[in-house]
């Protein structure tokens, strides 16, 4: 019989444990719930208040609001008599051509135009030889560029005036 009270003692022991545990965490949870819920509101109340919004100067808020808007208010702007809002016509922006971007010519573009002009005796084969290169050179020297042999915007520009010309007869070189 005593074996048999000692395990009760251990059962009662731990069953009272267990409940002061359990009791333990529902008053950890009830708080939490406290403090999350005091949070929701202050977060609430700010919100409310307006603390998050924009402060906007008298001037500001003018701008922002047409006469249409004022007139569907019926806001009185003057207390004299007011004269009819007269409508603004307004111009349209002119509008500026787009920029094209500068095209870039192919080699046997620029050996088309190159030959037009009498720079170029070679044939349009649409590679950058020696030829080429020294037809470019010759060109961009006659046209007063840096003859780096690249053809570039500025020796492009220069040189597509010859692109859909007629071939010119030979052109000395300086």
């Amino acid at each position: 019989m005593c074996a048999f009270l000692g395990g009760e003692d251990k059962d009662n022991k731990r069953d009272g444990l267990k409940n002061k545990i359990i009791l333990y965490l529902k008053e950890r949870k009830r708080k939490m719930r406290k403090y999350v819920f005091i949070i929701l509101a202050v977060l609430f109340s700010v919100y409310m208040l307006g603390c998050g919004k924009k402060n906007v100067t008298p001037q500001e808020a003018q701008e922002a609001m047409s006469i249409e808007a004022m007139n569907a208010l019926n806001v009185n702007m003057t207390a004299a008599t007011p004269e009819p809002v007269k409508p603004q016509v307004v111009q349209p922006a002119v509008v500026a051509e787009p920029k094209v971007a500068p095209i870039t010519p192919t080699i046997k573009e620029i050996q088309t135009a190159l030959k037009n002009a009498g720079y170029y005796k070679g044939s349009l084969d649409g590679k950058m030889g020696p030829k080429t290169k020294k037809a470019i050179e010759e060109f961009q020297k006659a046209s007063d560029l840096k003859a780096d042999g690249k053809v570039g915007r500025k020796t492009w520009s220069l040189l597509s005036k010859y692109f859909n010309a007629a071939p010119a007869a030979a052109v000395t070189t300086r």
